[in-house]
């Protein structure tokens, strides 16, 4: 297994300032890249939608890990469809062609595990990311980082260009999105748990039945899974990123009312949407390519998050 040496790299990390790209900024530390070196593009002076921007973006960058995205809930995905599907799709497209063009030597995009067909055997295999159409509530956005796989493939193929496509699982952690209108599903709970305590409400209101399944890696394991590709994996095939370990929603939130020492009633609006009915992923791939296995306990990982809450929430 080649390594790449970090340390001589200019290194390009679109949203290196949000929840992600700053744990992966400090493994990419970490692991031996000169701080110097590494550029987080802003979004209020680089709009990645634009192609001139990206062209001013990659111009003398060695590495691209992309991150950036426009992303959220169930919520948002309902409300937002055409905006999430065009801003994933032109950052990530153009971001690809002017990375080619400026002969960058390795990008790194991070895709979503949106993308998988809305009923793909558990646990989901890289093998069936093109298995069928992605649940429906998701699918622009989906689909649009899907696109991003299928380019940098093409690219490879054509122009010899080295991209590789990771697919983390739901992520979560400190420093997450808490805002009720585009968050996703830990955050929301957290956020809508400590709001009922703080209001003195015994009743508490979740979207759906509670039968969904779902994976989650902590934000940091995410990190040190995306330099580890990028440090040692240069293959055409997408990777996944998570821990293998389910969780029904219904559980999830029970474990987090434990945590948060709330003793009031779930309620389930049945009536909301589910979104897609499991998700776990098979990360079998991660572990022989490159040696990735998250390493943070979920119930451990839950309590930092909400321990972070509560220190920020005032």
């Amino acid at each position: 297994m080649s390594t790449l040496n970090l340390s001589d790299q200019a290194i390009l990390v679109t949203g290196g300032a949000g929840f992600l790209g700053k744990q992966v900024v400090a493994q990419l530390l970490q692991a031996g890249a000169d701080k110097a070196k590494i550029t987080i593009p802003r979004s209020k002076d680089c709009d990645l939608r634009s192609l001139a921007d990206c062209q001013r973006a990659a111009a003398g960058q060695d590495v691209v890990i992309h991150l950036a995205a426009h992303v959220g809930g169930i919520g948002l995905n309902r409300e937002k469809p055409a905006e999430l599907f065009y801003d994933n799709l032109m950052m990530g497209t153009q971001l690809i062609h002017a990375a080619h063009q400026a002969g960058v030597s390795k990008f790194v995009c991070v895709g979503t595990i949106c993308a998988y067909p809305k009923f793909t055997p558990v646990p989901f295999k890289e093998d069936d990311l093109w298995n069928g159409y992605p649940e429906e509530t998701n699918a622009p956005y989906g689909i649009a980082k899907k696109a991003l796989l299928v380019q940098l493939q093409s690219y490879r193929q054509q122009y010899g260009f080295n991209g590789i496509y990771l697919l983390p699982v739901n992520l979560y952690g400190p420093e997450d999105n808490f805002d009720p209108r585009s968050s996703h599903v830990i955050p929301a709970l957290i956020r809508k748990v400590h709001e009922a305590q703080q209001r003195g409400e015994q009743k508490l209101p979740v979207w759906g039945d509670g039968s969904p399944t779902r994976e989650f890696l902590y934000s940091t394991d995410a990190a040190l899974g995306i330099v580890m590709g990028t440090q040692h994996y240069n293959e055409p095939d997408p990777v996944n990123l998570g821990t293998g370990y389910e969780i029904s929603i219904r559980d999830l939130i029970t474990l987090i009312c434990e945590l948060m020492d709330f003793q009031g009633e779930i309620v389930w609006e049945t009536d909301q949407p589910n979104g897609q009915p499991r998700r776990c992923l098979d990360t079998e791939r991660a572990k022989a390519a490159f040696g990735f296995t998250a390493k943070v306990d979920f119930r451990q990982g839950l309590k930092n998050t909400i321990d972070w809450y509560r220190q920020h929430a005032g």
